[in-house]
């Protein structure tokens, strides 16, 4: 009797710890978008001419920026430094969204548009971190696909930079937004099923998604609903 109490006990401590996660990674998910508001009404006032000064080395900057500060994350996610890192990556995601912002506010239907975008991310966020949890399908046989797919958007990202092809952008933000709603699919079914098990992490690597998927959602629809003077 204790041995059958004891595999009962294991299984149940499991799902408990898995939901735990879970809870922890939307509520510090929720409060990662209060530092993304402020850095991007910080971001939409700044003066960002230097990217038109240079085009190809500011956007490469940026980058290695977000790379450096997403290892920092990385390095202190077992401490309470991982959050303080992980809160000043979003303000900083925040600030970074200033350009594009800028460029959407002054179309016409520009701060529709930005709704759109949000409402849309929320959307797909919503709808796809539910059938991850409700169904409990098990997402990890997409891994080895998708991270094919983030390698093949990164280079062609980083060539566009120097290509600078509109019909190029398009098509990568089309992928991306493929991308970062399987990615969300993903990583909450590997959360769900005991594969991330650091909240820090794993809110990382939904905020990631949820940001590239907003950014793509919004160039497109500037791209083929913008309405300009």
């Amino acid at each position: 009797m204790q041995y059958e109490s004891q595999v009962l006990t294991q299984p149940s401590s499991l799902v408990l710890g898995q939901n735990k996660v879970l809870r922890n990674t939307y509520m510090m998910l929720a409060l990662t978008m209060i530092p993304t508001v402020i850095g991007a009404f910080v971001g939409m006032s700044a003066n960002f001419s230097f990217m038109a000064q240079y085009p190809i080395m500011a956007p490469l900057l940026m980058f290695a920026a977000m790379m450096g500060m997403m290892f920092a994350v990385a390095a202190l996610r077992n401490s309470v430094w991982g959050i303080v890192a992980l809160l000043g990556f979003t303000f900083v995601a925040g600030v970074l969204l200033g350009p594009i912002l800028q460029v959407a506010l002054h179309l016409k239907n520009g701060a529709q548009l930005v709704g759109m975008a949000a409402g849309g991310t929320g959307l797909v966020f919503f709808s796809l971190a539910t059938l991850a949890t409700v169904t409990k399908k098990d997402f990890s046989f997409m891994g080895k696909f998708l991270f094919i797919g983030l390698i093949l958007l990164i280079v062609a990202s980083l060539a566009n930079i120097f290509l600078a092809i509109p019909a190029l952008s398009l098509t990568i933000s089309a992928m991306a937004v493929l991308i970062f709603s399987a990615y969300i699919l993903y990583d909450v079914s590997r959360i769900v099923h005991g594969g991330e098990t650091n909240y820090v992490m794993a809110t990382l690597g939904l905020y990631l998604n949820i940001y590239n998927l907003f950014v793509s959602l919004l160039q497109l629809l500037m791209a083929f609903a913008g309405e300009r003077d």
